[in-house]
């Protein structure tokens, strides 16, 4: 009997081994890239009349929310409606628009919703889908909001209230 427990020891051994090692806290690259770099992406991005910026363009010492959208996604059509109706409560963000789809797709969107008329926001395409990987998104939309040092504070994917949104933001 004795020996019998002793091998079942040294089966099991590796086996609860390999499980505590798993429960550990997972390491940094096994976190999405905006979590591991939390600062707003330097990636190039067009405008709707063609200019590049990247994030040394955008306004400093103000909140930013990156809105990463796509043109053909409703729950981005009805959050682009309700930020433009609430335009007042984001007075002090700049709002930058980023589509991962093709700068003549984004044009028709910029067109329809006016954006020209909104100095607070920016609106760029990045077809390259790099952004895509830096935030791991997997649902339009994505909201980032970032402090005045351009440091993320909270991410949302998918569907969210303009509430939530708001206390961050104020």
């Amino acid at each position: 009997m004795k020996r019998y427990l002793i091998f079942l020891c040294l089966c099991c051994l590796p086996v609860l081994l390999k499980a505590q090692f798993n429960n550990a806290a997972k390491p940094a690259q096994d976190k999405a890239p905006y979590l591991q770099y939390p600062i707003i992406p330097a990636f190039p991005l067009t405008l709707p009349d063609g200019h590049i910026i990247t994030k040394k363009d955008l306004r400093k010492n103000i909140k930013t929310l990156v809105f990463i959208f796509s043109v053909d996604c409703d729950h981005c059509k009805q959050l682009t409606t309700e930020v433009l109706k609430n335009i007042d409560k984001f007075k002090k963000t700049q709002i930058l628009m980023v589509t991962p789809f093709k700068p003549e797709q984004m044009v028709s969107y910029y067109n329809e919703y006016k954006i020209r008329d909104y100095p607070n926001i920016i609106m760029a395409s990045e077809p390259t889908r790099q952004i895509m990987y830096f935030y791991n998104l997997h649902y339009f939309p994505g909201l980032f909001v970032y402090n005045k040092k351009q440091q993320l504070v909270k991410g949302f994917e998918g569907t969210v209230k303009l509430e939530d949104l708001e206390t961050y933001l104020n």
